[in-house]
């Protein structure tokens, strides 16, 4: 049985193991918890002892937000918890003017079904920062 937790901060490293499959580098378990800690909001679904996927978002807390991160194992993809992970940070948000992202274009269709209108967007990557 999937559970949703917002409170991240009993999380341990060793649970956040498995994500983001086929980047050359993704951040480390240690990385990904002062994320998960340091963001504005966060969810995650548990499975037993170990996290299956993960949204977050950062904000000014009163206009705006950024959702960077909402990542579901690959084993676990397919089931409904991304969709309940956005569905479950976009209410703790709800008060915001704008909640935005970025998305490679295969994803369009999954964020327009939750509300969300494509627009044009500019990135900045620094893959040396991942380690």
């Amino acid at each position: 049985m999937i559970l949703y937790h917002s409170d991240v901060q009993g999380l341990h490293a060793d649970a956040l193991t498995g994500f983001f499959v086929g980047w050359p580098q993704g951040p480390t378990p240690e990385q990904l918890l002062a994320v998960l800690r340091g963001s504005y909001r966060a969810v995650v679904a548990v499975d037993g002892d170990r996290v299956v996927g993960f949204v977050t978002a950062v904000s000014d807390g009163v206009l705006t937000a950024f959702l960077p991160w909402l990542e579901v194992l690959p084993g676990h993809q397919g089931q409904g918890i991304g969709s309940s992970l956005l569905d479950r940070v976009l209410g703790e948000l709800a008060h915001l003017y704008s909640v935005d992202l970025t998305c490679d274009p295969h994803l369009r269709g999954f964020y327009e079904r939750h509300g969300f209108t494509a627009l044009d967007a500019m990135g900045r990557r620094n893959p040396t920062a991942l380690g």
